[in-house]
């Protein structure tokens, strides 16, 4: 056992490349979708030490291009998730007990695999499985999943450094922060594979060990990242990989004496599920389960009439449009006032139909896919009533194509009643809804935004009357977990703005800040004492 207290790299957000024509960082990508492209992979299942390989195979297509097969996962069963389980709680006992330094360097390593040997296998496998163009993938998969691991391990170092601050005459105070006691489950989104990468491993650098089930849309890149974290010596049976339904997942899982929690990112109504579930089955636990998600947004961007028309813009072609809409964070509504509609629109229509759209291994590309077509059926037919709506009208896009890749064009709505379904719900695709109100009714309009949805994950407000960004702040103070002034909606950076909302868009505990490490711990206090009593009796007892 190593002595000494020891300091962790002072962590620093990863730069981001810019693939601009003629740099070498575009030419190694290019190099590593080509090479992705020409082989079609086998992924196993990934079980204490063991690949798992069944005879039910199921092939990955890119969203953009589905007639191309990348390569096949191999389905797991309830044996399955019932051995992960069992993996995952023999793997317990060695690695909780490996002193911390140890697993932060297991992570500290992964950190600079990902961002230097598998960067641009880890893009490569973001872009065509997940329809990614090259700069929202090293966004993603490159930056955000290494400043997850770097700046957790400086979280980490925090939590474990915060001691009782006082301690009596001839006493010592301690806390110990305690993995907790069984197995985690992690449930993983398609659209990141930062936060797919993320949910596992944050809870496994505080001493857990966790059996992960990511989106099957992301299993080409979840593979990949595990690639990453076999490599950085993480040990057997910490994080096991399975590919199986949800339902027989959570068949197994929620019923297990020993399950101790779960990390999502996923829809609020399989959120909401999960923790019926639990409720339902919490007499059979060992203990009280911890519940961390975030889960859906309907996010907003709120204009104020002296709003800066360009600011305003780009934050919503922006926000709306990245990665097709697919965001938690995506702006899917937006609230403009009268006097600037008119010009606004002509800018909107300028930038949108200069977009070009096509797969990702074309550069020029600034729209891609949607990842599947049970998404591009769901959000077409919001479009298809939008056309039909008396309470609507298309005033941008409206077109799309499935036949060789799931295209939708980004696509404005403009809704005369703010309680239209795409101001309200949910669509997680490239479709923006504009409510035009009255210059003189932001203070009403302040509380439409707040009580239209049932999410609160972000939202933003774009003016330069400080009055009115100081009003709009503190009436929308619950609509939105992360608040923009004079931004997008979206793009929140490890260590500098952490994630997360509430009402129905989650729990609200913040990835990429301390918060979120701390529910994966359970605090003990220690206290000693060096010279204790050795008489019952108080000296008021004595007359």
């Amino acid at each position: 056992m190593l002595k000494g207290f020891f300091n962790v790299p002072v962590p620093t957000n990863e730069p981001v490349n810019t693939y601009a024509a003629g740099t070498n960082e575009r030419d190694l990508l290019i190099a590593a979708i080509e090479e992705a492209r020409a082989e079609q992979v086998d992924i196993p299942m990934y079980i204490g030490g063991q690949k798992i390989r069944t005879d039910n195979k199921s092939k990955i297509t890119p969203p953009h291009d589905h007639q191309h097969v990348l390569g096949y996962f191999h389905k797991g069963d309830k044996s399955h998730v019932n051995a992960a389980i069992d993996a995952a709680l023999s793997a317990k006992a060695d690695w909780e007990s490996l002193e911390w330094e140890q697993r932060a360097a297991v992570f500290l390593k992964a950190a600079e695999l990902a961002s230097t040997k598998y960067r641009y296998k880890l893009n490569a496998a973001t872009m065509l499985g997940q329809s990614k163009n090259a700069y929202q993938a090293e966004i993603d998969a490159a930056c955000e999943f290494t400043d997850f691991l770097r700046f957790n391990v400086a979280y980490m170092s925090e939590i474990y450094g915060q001691q009782p601050p006082a301690n009596s005459k001839g006493v010592w105070n301690r806390v110990e922060q305690r993995p907790l006691e069984g197995f985690v489950f992690a449930l993983t989104p398609f659209n990141f594979t930062a936060i797919a990468g993320n949910l596992p491993s944050c809870v496994a650098m505080m001493g857990n060990v966790v059996v992960w089930k990511p989106s099957n849309s992301q299993i080409y890149s979840a593979n990949v990242l595990m690639e990453v974290f076999r490599e950085a010596g993480l040990p057997d049976g910490v994080i096991n990989l399975i590919y199986v339904s949800g339902p027989v997942a959570g068949e197994v899982i929620f019923k297990h004496p020993d399950f101790a929690g779960i990390h999502f990112t996923g829809s609020t109504g399989v959120f909401q599920d999960i923790w019926k579930t639990i409720g339902e089955n919490i007499h059979r636990y060992k203990t009280y389960p911890r519940i961390v998600g975030e889960t859906g947004g309907k996010d907003f961007i709120l204009a104020h009439p002296s709003a800066d028309l360009a600011t305003l813009n780009t934050a919503l072609v922006r926000g709306a449009f990245e990665y097709q809409g697919q965001k938690c964070s995506a702006a899917s509504r937006a609230y403009i006032p009268a006097s600037l509609w008119d010009d606004l629109l002509e800018r909107m229509k300028r930038d949108v139909e200069s977009f070009e759209i096509g797969g990702v291994e074309d550069f020029g590309n600034f729209i891609n896919a949607v990842i599947d077509e049970k998404a591009f059926d769901k959000i077409t037919s919001y479009i298809d009533r939008a056309k039909e709506s008396k309470d609507a009208e298309v005033v941008i896009g409206g077109d799309y194509d499935k036949s060789n890749g799931y295209f939708i064009h980004p696509t404005v709505i403009v809704a005369t009643t703010p309680d239209y379904e795409t101001l309200s719900e949910e669509l997680f695709g490239p479709v923006l809804t504009i409510y035009i109100y009255p210059d003189d009714k932001f203070e009403e309009t302040l509380t439409i935004v707040d009580k239209t949805s049932i999410y609160a994950l972000t939202g933003a407000i774009i003016s330069q009357d400080r009055y009115a960004i100081e009003r709009a702040t503190q009436v929308l103070r619950n609509a939105a977990g992360n608040f923009y002034i004079n931004d997008k909606c979206t793009g929140a950076v490890v260590g500098q703005q952490p994630f997360g909302g509430a009402r129905g868009s989650g729990t609200n505990d913040k990835a990429g800040s301390m918060i979120n490490l701390l529910r994966w711990v359970s605090p003990r206090t220690i206290k000693e004492t060096f010279n204790p009593d050795t008489d019952f009796r108080y000296p008021f007892l004595v007359r």
